[in-house]
């Protein structure tokens, strides 16, 4: 609360400067916004073991076009753009060529993590991938986020190609 607090009169300090500068015949401009985040670490916490976890409802009679179909747009609906990019690209490019089984590991990747920025931690290869994701689709994962071909990913693929 504190942060956002300063982060607002730095933000207003910046913005109204040229209005008191004239008014006051200020010398000292103010911190450039945001001057005071810069050295501020990021810490990512692990989820607490008492916090329970809502259960992803399987599918078990639902065909396989239909499933392709509800992951190739959940895998653009994340809630966080970069596993949307890395996603929706990698859906785009491998999703129509998996089997039934190479579908449900990634049904199960994409909708079994709680949290999204596990998934962008493990691909990446920031953490670890644990021994229940680390399947054939994680590798395909890692190696599409490793971009060999240096692939321009700044927007989403088309639905329709």
């Amino acid at each position: 609360m504190l942060r956002q607090l300063r982060m607002t009169m730095d933000i207003s300090g910046w913005i109204f400067l040229p209005w008191r500068r004239s008014a006051s015949n200020m010398k000292d401009p103010p911190p450039p916004p945001l001057s005071s985040t810069f050295g501020d670490v990021i810490v990512d916490y692990e989820d607490p073991d008492y916090l329970p976890l809502p259960e992803y409802p399987m599918r078990p009679n639902e065909p396989l076009d239909i499933r392709k179909q509800r992951l190739l747009y959940q895998s653009r609906k994340r809630g966080m753009l970069e596993n949307d990019l890395l996603l929706s690209t990698f859906a785009a490019k491998h999703l129509q060529n998996f089997s039934a089984e190479q579908t449900a590991q990634y049904d199960q990747l994409i909708n079994g993590v709680s949290n999204d920025w596990d998934i962008y931690y493990w691909a990446t290869d920031v953490k670890p991938t644990p021994k229940e994701y680390d399947t054939e689709i994680m590798e395909l994962l890692k190696e599409h986020v490793k971009n060999a071909e240096r692939v321009t990913r700044l927007r989403q693929p088309d639905l329709n190609t």
